[in-house]
């Protein structure tokens, strides 16, 4: 049910200003009104001149973050920020939750909840699920939320902590074949919050994609640090070249397109969910399996399954040929989809031993199939 505006903007000052406040982000804007900003973002931090309130901003080309101490400077930031014209509030504290939105009649729709951070949790199956990106964050709002994709999103942040060092820093990152960019999103979305200094591109072959995903980022604010370019993944222009490579779900070869190109960079980092093994799954229908293995390949559904196994174990094998340490893990229950291998990678720049060298050799010899990795890989003819 509607409220009148300015009592619920009195309620998220009084949650702004609370020393329980964990974060809080404003975007959007009323209708007929433009804030001076896109987006703005709160959250308490210790600093070694003591405990401040910083507050984010962007204009949407640059982000511009202060620090401001408790009392009188903090209350006439605040103020300023709740006279802006912006349409949407989410703001957090250690105990609740406020999400406002401003409607076109100008009154407020606001829900509350008991915060989704419960300072201890019980041990054992009945403990709440914890995201790593908030439910109610305000991204959800606009890259849809259901229980599905907040699965998936979690799933995919919590391999993508795994992957990265405990302190942050400088990031680059691309995703090639990013689609509608949900998880290149949430992506930064998680890793700026976790103090990383990221600039991400999104690489698709289509321009309304580009162009869509490019309204978003302005939309959220992040139009400084999220672009979008289209183009194909091996041909694409992304400048600089990126620490962490992304490729999630592209199509058959379009991982191994996505895994040479970030060979090729030398990329810190591949997080890459294959779909799609059909290039090698065709091979092994026009070839016989090697004895004993007939039994692997003559029934169709088999014949699929195994060409997926094999596929990932051959591109894994060729990234650790290319100074790689891979692991390939499941990163969402097979309940909620089929594909749900995940293969991670880190540079290590180890040169690859003989005895690895020739396991992956017997491997493709033995089957007689060409991986198309290791011909995206393979150096062109005059430097052999």
């Amino acid at each position: 049910m509607p409220e009148p505006l300015d009592s619920a903007l009195a309620e998220v000052r009084s949650m702004l200003l609370d020393p329980a406040l964990t974060r809080a982000v404003a975007a959007g804007r009323r209708r007929g009104q433009r804030p001076s900003v896109v987006r703005a973002e709160l959250r308490p931090v210790a600093l070694k001149a003591g405990p401040r309130l910083q507050i984010s901003t962007s204009d949407g080309e640059r982000p511009y973050t202060r620090n401001v101490a408790p009392g009188p400077e903090a209350d006439t930031a605040v103020e300023a920020l709740l006279a802006e014209p912006f349409g949407n509030w989410h703001v957090e504290t250690v105990e609740a939750t406020l999400q406002l939105r401003v409607t076109k009649s100008g009154e407020a729709q606001v829900h509350r909840s008991a915060s989704t951070r419960p300072a201890a949790a019980p041990a054992g199956h009945d403990r709440a699920k914890e995201y790593l990106l908030d439910p109610g964050d305000l991204l959800f709002a606009e890259i849809g939320g259901s229980a599905a994709k907040r699965r998936q999103v979690d799933a995919f942040l919590r391999a993508l902590a795994a992957t990265l060092p405990d302190e942050p820093g400088p990031l680059r990152v691309v995703d090639l074949g990013c689609g509608n960019a949900y998880l290149s999103f949430a992506a930064y979305r998680y890793l700026s919050g976790q103090g990383w200094d990221v600039e991400l591109v999104g690489v698709d072959v289509r321009d309304d994609q580009r162009r869509r995903n490019t309204a978003l980022a302005l939309r959220l604010g992040w139009a400084d640090r999220v672009r979008f370019v289209a183009g194909t993944i091996a041909d694409a222009v992304v400048e600089p070249v990126p620490d962490l490579v992304l490729a999630l779900h592209a199509c058959d070869t379009a991982t191994d397109e996505a895994l040479a190109r970030a060979v090729r960079w030398g990329a810190r980092w591949v997080l890459a969910a294959p779909c799609c093994h059909h290039d090698i799954a065709a091979q092994l229908r026009t070839r016989p399996a090697p004895a004993p293995y007939e039994l692997l390949t003559r029934q169709g559904i088999l014949r699929e399954r195994f060409a997926d196994v094999l596929t990932d174990a051959l591109r894994a094998g060729l990234l650790r040929l290319h100074g790689y340490r891979a692991e390939v893990v499941e990163f969402v229950d097979s309940a909620h989809t089929p594909r749900n291998l995940l293969i991670r990678a880190r540079h290590t720049g180890v040169e690859p031993t003989d005895a690895q060298r020739a396991e992956y050799r017997e491997l493709v010899a033995q089957w007689r199939v060409s991986p198309r990795l290791e011909t995206l890989l393979a150096p062109p003819a005059a430097m052999r």
